[in-house]
């Protein structure tokens, strides 16, 4: 029999990006549960908080990136360019936690640092950085998808004499006007930065490890009539893109590319790629460019070919092409591949001609060639999914730490509970749909939220998933991955990035409709998988 403890509070919400203030949203001011929300930073916005860095912005449309779960906020917030930057992101989280009064549950500058289960009262006990413990019948993290930096350990990094930052930590006092400026690395964040900054800085050099396919964002003003008219759409809106695979509030395509023309597949290429974004050229010109090798390679020459009309320089645009196959998580930016025409931009390939070290006074290569650098920037994005999860002390039954579960790769149940972890979940945990992000988080809070829900109306004490529900989700989502491209590539999304990490499935494929359907289904068969235990300490399945 378990001990009755009475918990400091019903929940405890880790993280303030998205993903936690909804939470906290739901559970207090929905559930009318006492919750304590922690952030480590010193503000509320996650990654919105953390990434200052120029160029800094969201690749989704802004009409798609932000919460839909109330009417009145999706109208009085308005917008002026097709996406949002940092600023305005970290704006609207902001007004969000003041509308509905969560900045007195919220403690910032607050970092968790481990959280374990006491299966003698059946309760949390979250510990933090300076030494304080709070108990709790639940506890959601909200940890971050793209949160814990990875900081390549390059030879000679703690001898750069000048300002060595990673873009996940951008200092607001840096300013690189007229520096020169090195920057490692050109995933989303790098290609962000380096077409913001050349503008800027007196020089810069780009160290790229691995070409990219970056297409047009398309990014511009957008006028009043416009955001009225998106608003009047809204409800058709948010329709489509709870139903849809990715989530980017664009109709995905039904046809085949090598079911037309060669001259149809150019034209539906080029009209794409006028209208700008990443996932729109990936998803809304055919729908088989992520499972149909052909289909792929026509949409990677077309880029290819861009890069060829767009680049001065024969050797940079060689440099620039990549050659594997475009199944990496899509890129866009307005004029990426423009900025290497500028005198003052220059690209060094470090597969070619690898990073031998840094020193005080920038990089030197491996055919020793000293860079000389005021700033250099790691853009080297992150331990991704599960990353923060590992550094924190986070221990479910018989103490065993969550790293240990996780030995073959991150797992869960449905990319939201973790077997051995009762009344624990994860907002984008392991195995959560990959798409436009924000949706999928309003999904998860709002089963998250309705599960705890039942167990408080029902008299369970606990809810755990069962090492089978697991496994089976697991399976299913490693089945869906392989059918798919993308794991033939070499990437973030399979934690390719990280030195001596296992190479791993990571993400739900088959889009946001399916994965909201699936958990409808879980839902209405009694949250099957899940081990609910009665206060009497009887359990169902």
């Amino acid at each position: 029999m378990s001990t009755t403890r009475t918990p400091d509070v019903d929940a405890i919400v880790i993280g303030a990006g998205f993903g936690g203030i909804y939470m906290l949203h739901k559970l207090r001011n929905e559930l009318g549960l006492t919750v304590q929300g922690f952030e480590k930073g010193g503000g509320v916005g996650g990654t919105w908080y953390f990434n200052r860095y120029p160029g800094a912005k969201s690749d989704t449309e802004g009409f798609v990136y932000r919460y839909s779960f109330d009417k009145d906020l999706l109208q009085e917030w308005d917008w002026t360019t097709r996406y949002l930057g940092q600023p305005e992101v970290e704006r609207y989280l902001n007004h969000v936690v003041d509308r509905f009064d969560l900045r007195r549950d919220i403690q910032l500058n607050t970092e968790v640092t481990g959280a374990t289960f006491d299966e003698d009262a059946d309760l949390w006990a979250v510990t933090t950085a300076d030494g304080k413990c709070l108990t709790s019948r639940y506890v959601v993290n909200g940890l971050g998808l793209l949160a814990k930096s990875n900081i390549p350990d390059i030879p000679g990094r703690d001898s750069f004499a000048g300002p060595l930052v990673h873009t996940n930590a951008w200092p607001e006092d840096l300013d690189i006007t007229g520096k020169r400026v090195g920057v490692i690395g050109t995933g989303s964040t790098g290609v962000q930065f380096i077409t913001a900054a050349a503008s800027r800085v007196g020089h810069l050099t780009v160290f790229q490890r691995s070409p990219q396919y970056v297409v047009p964002s398309g990014n511009r003003p957008v006028d009043q009539s416009e955001v009225d008219e998106t608003k009047q759409n809204f409800d058709a809106i948010w329709d489509q893109v709870k139903n849809s695979v990715v989530a980017f509030g664009f109709q995905e395509s039904g046809v085949e590319a090598t079911s037309v023309s060669a001259d149809e597949r150019r034209r539906v290429f080029q009209e794409n790629w006028d209208k700008g974004n990443g996932f729109r050229f990936m998803f809304g010109t055919f729908c088989d460019i992520a499972i149909d090798p052909d289909a792929n390679a026509a949409a990677a020459a077309f880029i290819r070919s861009k890069i060829a009309e767009t680049v001065d320089d024969p050797e940079t645009a060689r440099k620039l092409t990549p050659e594997d196959l475009y199944a990496k998580r899509p890129l866009c930016d307005q004029g990426y591949y423009e900025t290497y025409n500028r005198d003052n931009v220059e690209l060094v390939s470090i597969l070619e001609n690898p990073i031998h070290t840094i020193t005080p006074n920038g990089v030197r290569t491996a055919d020793g060639v000293e860079h000389e650098l005021d700033v250099l920037v790691f853009a080297t994005g992150f331990d991704a999914v599960d990353g923060n999860y590992r550094a924190m002390d986070l221990r479910g039954r018989g103490g065993r730490h969550i790293g240990e579960h996780w030995t073959d790769g991150p797992t869960s149940y449905l990319g939201l509970s973790k077997a051995g972890f009762p009344n624990m979940f994860m907002i984008l945990g392991p195995n959560g749909p990959f798409t436009n992000l924000p949706p999928s988080i309003e999904a998860q809070v709002d089963w998250i939220g309705e599960l705890i829900s039942h167990a408080q109306r029902n008299g369970v004490r606990m809810v755990e998933p069962t090492p089978e529900a697991e496994d089976g989700w697991t399976a299913t989502c490693t089945e869906i991955a392989h059918m798919t491209l993308f794991p033939k590539a070499e990437s973030w999304i399979f934690g390719a990035n990280i030195p001596g990490k296992k190479n791993a499935v990571m993400f739900y494929m088959a889009g946001i409709g399916a994965y909201r359907q699936k958990l409808a289904e879980v839902a209405g068969n009694d949250y099957e998988g899940f081990v609910q235990t009665k206060q009497n300490d009887t359990a169902s399945v």
